[in-house]
């Protein structure tokens, strides 16, 4: 329950940070958190920890947690690795994928095919985060799926991001099916070219993710950067 609890409390408040409800620098009030969300502090800092490892929050030894905003150029070079990583994952599941689990990939296309006709984008993002780690799991290499999964954990709130921009549910959902179609085929040159572009921040993507980040920033209150020592 505490788990579940925790992961309702993480996602709440990723999107606070990321759509600037809270300031670069502003101390979460554990007690303020906790009766809002009608939680005790377990699963409260079970949260922290999460988005600490996120980067979204800096915890400070009997100081408490701190908001961080990554600078845009990190955000922006987290993606770079990660469309390679995830290429790369593409290319080796083309060759490795069990039936099983090509048949699990199958049914998250599915279910992102319902969540863009009900205009779901949570749903979405629940499914389309399954179908990534599918294809980690495909790769066959626990290592290289294990780093793949470390990343995607840090860059969430900023896919999640991505899939509030008008016409990206779609968008992403049609390279859902150009992959799946790869995989099926055991076409490891697409799988790997289209899971780069579908991950990488280009072109019109960046532009959309640098003016959805710059009006998170302007929306979040100015509030006296923590002392950090």
């Amino acid at each position: 329950m505490n788990t579940r609890m925790a992961d309702h409390v993480r996602e709440a408040l990723e999107q606070m940070i990321i759509t600037g409800e809270f300031a670069d620098g502003e101390r979460l009030d554990e007690i303020r958190l906790a009766e809002r969300f009608n939680v005790s502090r377990t699963p409260l800092r079970e949260a922290f920890q999460v988005l600490a490892a996120s980067g979204l929050v800096e915890l400070l030894p009997r100081r408490g947690a701190f908001v961080r905003h990554p600078a845009f150029h990190e955000m922006i070079e987290m993606f770079e690795v990660m469309a390679e990583m995830e290429a790369f994952c593409g290319r080796l599941a083309a060759r490795r994928v069990t039936p099983e689990v090509l048949a699990e990939i199958r049914a998250t296309v599915i279910a992102c095919e319902a969540a863009v006709e009900a205009g779901d984008t949570d749903g979405y993002y629940r499914e389309n985060e399954r179908f990534h780690h599918l294809i980690y799991t495909a790769s066959g290499n626990e290592f290289l799926a294990g780093e793949a999964q470390r990343l995607h954990r840090r860059l969430q709130p900023f896919r999640r991001m991505q899939l509030r921009v008008r016409g990206r549910m779609a968008q992403s959902l049609t390279e859902h099916r150009q992959i799946l179609d790869a995989l099926e085929a055991g076409d490891s040159v697409t799988a790997e070219a289209v899971l780069r572009d579908h991950v990488a921040v280009q072109g019109s993507k960046f532009n959309d993710l640098i003016a959805s980040y710059k009006q998170s920033n302007l929306r979040a209150k100015p509030q006296p950067v923590a002392m950090r020592g």
